[in-house]
């Protein structure tokens, strides 16, 4: 019987004598012929084949297919030059209908049955360890001499014919100061999972308790580790079960085929991989290609200018239409509010600043096939409930989207809006965004720019942003450009040093997100450029649909009428003014926003932002 300890420093065909021998005491090839391809094994029936490589190309993040054997064929000429898949792994399971009857050390006594069966070899994640080591990122279950974890998940596999499952992850815990090494060091080996498909808190992915995986052992985390997990070829195992063959046979999990093929960078066309945190409770970060990342922070730029000299650039975050926007493109359902009633003295008091940015950001929502939902004052359902149906007639949107009203009546008001029946665990909104909406100041009033308290005119919808704080799964972003708007509290000391009246009128509730714009409608705007950009990122798209299913290809993108236009904006603007609805600076009923005209500044942004 030989030792482990230089298992990981022999050549593959060396281990593999060894393993066809039955000279080795181990319980998996982590680790093993380190630098070397490693190989999921699935063996069943010819009449199955063509069907089940159809399965791997649907879902090539777990199931990256390596090599597809003839019937009865136990070679694999183009992985390894001396191979026999009947006892080259170091443990097999065999399955009948869909049940594991046995775990074997050798296939031969099926030699017979194997006549009529093919042989599929799927990509390993044991096989970007070397790169990983190399990237100075530990590998636990290396340093804890046990196999991976393994976990079945709740995301469900793209069908075909009669194979279906949900993904199966192998999770591996990395510092966190490391995850952007991590999912650098992993994203061009395509042929070994690829990038990780999530990274935070297990339960996003339905997996209810890491100490108690589905396969392999436990792999404990250090203090400051993150749980990272990659697609798995045991995905095919979980096919194999559901599809109910009479006869299958795969490798034991965590016994892999050892390839002589060495590991190959493939660059990948998506670009260069960051890794952003989204929310902190729970916890969850996401992926996005470096262009991408760019693009975003110069639509950024560009929306900082501050035509009305108020001094916002004190007020404003690098990165937060970023983590904004990833939030949003993570999120299933959102909730939009605007409304500033800054002309108190006229009817409607509404300013046109906001309900432009907010359908902006709707329309880009609908045609991502989010669920969203628009929230206001009761006073003002009627006039919004007009200008949604102006902007399903023009085309902005490509339907009504649902006006809902808040008010307090009871101390958990806010928490029985948000939750199914006030239920933490089951929000009815991922996300919450404000644009240009009054925000609650310190004293518990609403105050326009010129310090006038507005508050008989304001519902307290700033509670759903406070109540959102307390649930977890629920993000938030504030749009404003003055400091007084919901959700500025994050930057309300930069508001009471640097903005005109801000010692009274700042904004004192915060959101996780700050967007600061010259005009918040620019911040809708640059919204929905932004969630564009995202979709359109193969990088970002793989790690939104898990590594499963088929990217979209560019004719299917539905998403890009939906962005704002110079004429979709002029027509929505010219209908505010027959509304009645007024520029926020000088209350004229004229085409301009903030006291700025609509030709050559605000359709000038819109063209620089598109």
């Amino acid at each position: 019987m030989l030792l482990t300890g230089g298992l990981k420093s022999l050549l593959p065909h060396v281990l593999r004598r060894i393993i066809r021998c039955n000279r080795i005491n181990i319980s998996n090839t982590s680790g093993m012929a380190e630098g070397y391809k490693q190989a999921n094994v699935v063996i069943l029936h010819k009449s199955l084949a063509d069907d089940f490589e159809k399965f791997c190309h649907a879902n090539d993040g777990p199931l990256p297919l390596l090599y597809r054997s003839q019937p009865g064929d136990w070679k694999c000429p183009s992985l390894s030059s001396d191979s026999d898949i009947r006892t080259d792994c170091l443990q097999y399971r065999k399955y009948e209908h869909g049940a594991c009857t046995g775990s074997l050390k050798s296939l031969k006594e099926y030699s017979e049955q194997l006549k009529d069966m093919v042989t599929f070899y799927l990509g390993c994640s044991f096989s970007f360890e070397k790169a990983v080591q190399k990237a100075g990122i530990p590998i636990r279950n290396i340093e804890q001499k046990c196999n991976v974890s393994m976990y079945k998940t709740s995301v469900p596999c793209y069908s075909i014919s009669m194979f279906h499952c949900n993904l199966v992850v192998t999770m591996r815990p990395i510092p966190e100061s490391k995850l952007g090494a991590a999912v650098l060091a992993t994203s061009e080996l395509k042929e070994a999972h690829g990038a990780p498909i999530h990274i935070g808190d297990p339960g996003l992915l339905g997996i209810q308790d890491l100490s108690k995986p589905d396969y392999g052992d436990p792999v404990h985390l250090h203090p400051g580790d993150i749980p990272v997990f990659w697609a798995c070829g045991i995905t095919g195992v979980e096919a194999i079960i559901n599809c109910r063959a009479p006869l299958a046979f795969t490798h034991s999990p965590g016994c892999m085929f050892i390839t002589d093929l060495k590991n190959d960078s493939v660059r990948s066309l998506g670009g260069v991989p960051q890794v952003h945190c989204i929310s902190r409770d729970p916890l969850h970060f996401s992926i996005v290609s470096a262009e991408a990342a760019q693009k975003i922070k110069t639509l950024e730029t560009l929306i900082g200018i501050d035509p009305g000299e108020r001094g916002i650039a004190h007020l404003q975050r690098r990165g937060e239409l970023l983590g904004a926007c990833l939030a949003m493109s993570h999120a299933r359902s959102v909730l939009i509010t605007t409304g500033f009633p800054t002309h108190f003295s006229h009817q409607p008091p509404e300013e046109n600043d906001g309900p432009p940015g907010a359908l902006a950001v709707a329309a880009m929502l609908q045609a991502l096939e989010k669920h969203v939902a628009i929230v206001t004052d009761q006073r003002a359902m009627d006039l919004n409930r007009k200008i949604i149906e102006e902007a399903v007639q023009l085309g902005i949107l490509k339907k009504p989207i649902p006006l809902l009203s808040y008010q307090r009546e009871s101390d958990d008001s806010a928490l029985m809006f948000l939750c199914e029946n006030g239920n933490p665990g089951r929000p009815r909104f991922d996300h919450l965004v404000a644009i240009e909406r009054a925000g609650m100041a310190a004293d518990g009033n609403y105050y326009n720019a010129r310090k006038v308290n507005i508050k008989h005119l304001v519902d307290p919808i700033d509670e759903l942003f406070l109540a959102a704080q307390t649930v977890p799964g629920i993000t938030t972003t504030g749009v404003g450009d003055g400091g007084n708007e919901l959700g500025m509290g994050k930057v309300k000391d930069a508001v009471k040093k640097h903005i005109k009246n801000g010692d009274v009128i700042a904004c004192d509730v915060e959101a996780d997100f700050t967007v600061v714009a010259g005009v918040s409608n620019w911040g809708g705007y640059a919204i929905a450029c932004a969630l564009h950009v995202l979709r359109c990122c193969e990088i970002h798209d793989r790690y939104l649909r898990r590594a499963v299913g088929f990217p979209r290809a560019p004719s299917d993108r539905l998403w890009l009428p939906a962005l704002p236009s110079v004429t979709k904006e002029e027509k929505l603007l010219k209908t505010l003014v027959q509304l009645g609805v007024r520029s926020g600076k000088t209350a004229s009923l004229e085409m301009e926003v903030d006291g700025l005209p609509f030709y050559n500044t605000h359709s000038l942004m819109i063209e620089k932002l598109l």
